[in-house]
């Protein structure tokens, strides 16, 4: 599985894995499924349409098939890049810039299924021969499709050592999840062995603005940046 790397808005580069050929075909697999089922039901339900005139049942049609033509649409953008299938593969569509894809990247890639699956399921083969695993949707959008599955435990990566005595200094960071602390300690761990201080100091100001800090008591960014790591360890630990 070939890793992506996305340089966020803050110019922090973080790893991800690119979500595999195989199995972005089963999350379509099962998209499927749910749509066959869905016209399956209509078939079923709606058998008296049988008898209206051809342009009536046209319409009608036409309108009870809207759920399946933007179903792939509706849920990437209120679900934030998941499908149902995608949501059970745990993998998402992302911007590779960093940025939060919007409704126009939804809709570019929404559009090009025409060609990437409708055609040959083009789409299958093109994602086998580029190294970041994108269809052309993909690369027309600037997006990519990532697996959200870790290898390991995601307390095995987060977690800290912490004395048993451990006061912590900032409670606004229960407002990060286990993902915002995993990427946090892993641009801090790279960025510590590089000594990329300009990284150190990005990483402290988005930390600054996000958790909602006022007042800074550490000396340094890399105290400042421990502690916050440690005292997310300390209040989801005894949550």
């Amino acid at each position: 599985m070939s890793e992506l790397q996305i340089n966020t808005t803050q110019n922090v580069k973080i790893n991800f894995r690119a979500a595999g050929a195989g199995e972005r075909l089963v999350a379509f697999l099962i998209d499927w499924a749910i749509k066959v089922g869905y016209i399956i039901c209509l078939d079923l339900v709606f058998d008296a349409f049988e008898n209206m005139d051809q342009w009536s049942q046209i319409a009608v049609n036409t309108v009870l098939s809207f759920p399946v033509m933007f179903y792939t649409l509706v849920l990437e953008s209120t679900l934030q890049g998941q499908t149902v299938g995608k949501m059970a593969l745990k993998i998402k569509v992302v911007k590779i810039d960093g940025y939060q894809a919007s409704l126009s990247d939804y809709v570019v890639r929404w559009f090009f299924r025409i060609v990437d699956v409708f055609i040959f399921g083009l789409g299958f083969f093109v994602m086998i021969l580029n190294k970041k695993t994108q269809r052309l949707g993909d690369m027309a959008a600037g997006t990519a499709v990532i697996n959200l599955k870790e290898n390991v435990n995601i307390n095995h990566t987060i977690l800290e050592e912490l004395k048993e005595d451990y006061v912590p200094t900032y409670p606004n960071v229960i407002r990060l999840s286990d993902n915002d602390a995993r990427i946090i300690k892993e641009t801090f761990t790279q960025a510590k062995a590089a000594r990329d201080y300009q990284t150190l100091i990005r990483l402290r100001k988005k930390l600054i603005e996000v958790v909602g800090i006022k007042d800074v008591k550490q000396k340094t960014d890399m105290e400042f940046i421990d502690v916050i790591l440690k005292d997310y360890n300390f209040y989801t630990q005894n949550m």
